[in-house]
């Protein structure tokens, strides 16, 4: 099965100690099940000096959270729902709101 959380969801992280917060989907990593959220779990890395970071030193970035650790929040009934897949009359597949039905995407 693929991976239902896209680019630009809106999900709530349900364990760990990010737990309870809402966030904006960065980027969706596949191969590994992960996913960044934006300004959600943060870590400190120690980076040396590149053309990217000029300054070098301390930095804080987004690490990845496991697929399993969040659930997607429907736009319609504004709640954390599981996803379903449903047929659209065009024959195109779209991922579908467990709670209100509604389609997402």
């Amino acid at each position: 099965m693929g991976l239902m959380i896209k680019k630009n969801d809106s999900v709530l992280v349900t364990t760990g100690r990010e737990k309870g917060k809402k966030g904006r989907v960065i980027s969706v990593h596949p191969d590994k099940e992960s996913l960044l959220v934006e300004r959600l779990n943060m870590v400190k890395k120690h980076m040396k000096p590149t053309r990217k970071y000029a300054q070098g030193g301390i930095i804080e970035k987004e690490a990845p959270i496991h697929l399993s650790n969040v659930m997607l929040m429907c736009p319609k009934c504004n709640k954390p729902t599981k996803i379903g897949s449903t047929i659209l009359s065009d024959g195109k597949k779209a991922r579908q709101c467990k709670k209100c039905m509604e389609v997402i995407d």
